[in-house]
């Protein structure tokens, strides 16, 4: 791709923002103007970084509704300063009163976690899926399908990482404080767009298990 094509790229981005700007000029709820002013989100979605899945667009919320933190296969590590500082201002400042983590199936960096290949440096990232996949090893491994296995795994994955969000001071804090505050497991069905609920919500440190849960 050379210096035009790229020039003409993001020429359609600009171009893509003047029917944005045309649609916000239109509007007359005066939502953005509100907007301008500050955000109040209920909800803190912690997604994957692929692009087919966009919190917006999959929860039918407008812009202002949803916070939203990404990367690759929805995870969420304990030592991801990222994600945590997210976590920390959704919660704390935000006050959000759901947090979402959102697999997808067919994410490719679960799919490739499943692999003995290497990537590059989101080998290390993957690591992490692969201690999803070692929990678990007996009941994925008896799986025929590959695709079976992987879709699995994804939702073995956010099941995880939900559990990861509870285990966190930030919000076994909130819990403690008195906040009003869940956190729940869903997997998008791309094809259909459905919010698959793993039903694995939780509302206190109570169902982390002893050692886990602060005192």
């Amino acid at each position: 791709m050379g210096n035009k094509e790229l020039e003409l790229g993001f020429q359609r981005i600009l171009d893509g923002n003047k029917g944005w700007v045309d649609f916000v000029a239109k509007d007359t709820t005066g939502r953005f103007e509100q907007l301008a002013k500050g955000q109040n989100p209920e909800i803190l979605w912690i997604g994957c970084a692929d692009s087919r899945v966009p919190a917006n667009e999959v929860t039918g919320r407008k812009p202002g509704e949803v916070f939203v933190h990404r990367n690759i296969a929805n995870m969420c590590v304990h030592s991801d300063m990222s994600m945590l500082s997210v976590l920390d201002y959704a919660v704390n400042v935000l006050k959000v009163k759901h947090i979402v983590v959102a697999g997808h199936y067919g994410c490719g960096g679960v799919a490739a976690s499943l692999s003995r290949k290497q990537f590059g440096i989101i080998d290390n990232w993957l690591c992490h899926i692969k201690d999803v996949y070692r929990l678990h090893a007996k009941e994925i491994d008896a799986l025929e399908n590959e695709e079976d296995k992987v879709n699995r795994l994804i939702e073995l994955n956010v099941k995880e990482q939900v559990f990861n969000l509870g285990t966190t001071s930030i919000v076994q804090n909130a819990w403690k404080n008195g906040q009003d505050l869940a956190v729940h497991g869903v997997v998008i069905n791309i094809g259909t767009g459905e919010l698959v609920n793993l039903e694995n919500s939780i509302t206190s440190n109570e169902s982390l298990g002893e050692v886990f849960a602060f005192v």
